[in-house]
């Protein structure tokens, strides 16, 4: 599998609408598609989004540190947060983002998703099997241009955890039910098809194939 970039970072959340209405206010998002199980943001639909599905709260940190989102001028993309906004500042439940100045064609695109490990450089290296590409740092692997950062830390076995799955974009999923690795799910659904599987320290991965029919904005 060659995954083409990191196209969504989907998440339980309890008060979904709360997080989207920061993401919209905030950080040039808008709500690409709002359905009784999920709120779907970004400020495109064809690159880095925020899937939130809505579930039952408090939500646990779990496997997730934080999401990094890419913008070319990071003292205006500051300047559009609340007041005394930290480096890495909150937008509700525990979910942690930080701003990443860096060339981009899409303002907001997803620059990387940070998960802790128990051991970052196995774990670097696991990922490897599942498409992933190799860096300069033994704790950081990539993917389209995006990065997946190997904390160190203990993800723990959370019974509500925060993070529901990485989506990485491909350009067939269905061979993904013949890498080797557990599958956990396999989806099709109008505009895609995905099949996800369990990925290193439990981190749960989605294939997605955009179908033809695909028409989100």
């Amino acid at each position: 599998m060659q995954p083409t970039s990191l196209d969504h970072v989907a998440l339980w959340v309890a008060d979904r609408d709360s997080i989207a209405d920061f993401t919209t206010e905030h950080l040039g998002m808008h709500v690409i598609e709002r359905t009784e199980r999920f709120t779907l943001v970004g400020s495109d639909a064809r690159r880095g989004k925020l899937t939130l599905f809505a579930a039952e709260g408090p939500r646990e940190r779990g496997a997730l540190a934080r999401i990094g989102l890419r913008v070319s001028d990071l003292e205006a993309a500051r300047s559009a947060l609340p007041e005394g906004s930290p480096e890495v500042f909150e937008i509700g439940e525990g979910l942690e983002l930080t701003l990443v100045e860096r060339d981009t064609d899409t303002e907001y695109d997803l620059d990387h998703v940070a998960v802790y490990s128990r051991n970052p450089t196995r774990a670097a290296h696991e990922w490897l099997m599942y498409g992933f590409s190799p860096t300069d740092d033994p704790h950081r692997v990539e993917v389209g241009g995006a990065f997946l950062e190997l904390v160190q830390g203990d993800p723990g076995e959370p019974e509500r955890p925060l993070l529901n799955h990485l989506g990485v974009l491909v350009e067939a999923a269905a061979p993904a039910q013949q890498m080797g690795v557990e599958v956990a799910d396999v989806v099709d659904a109008a505009n895609t098809f995905a099949v996800f599987v369990w990925g290193p320290d439990r981190v749960k991965l989605e294939y997605v194939e955009h179908k033809a029919s695909f028409s989100l904005r």
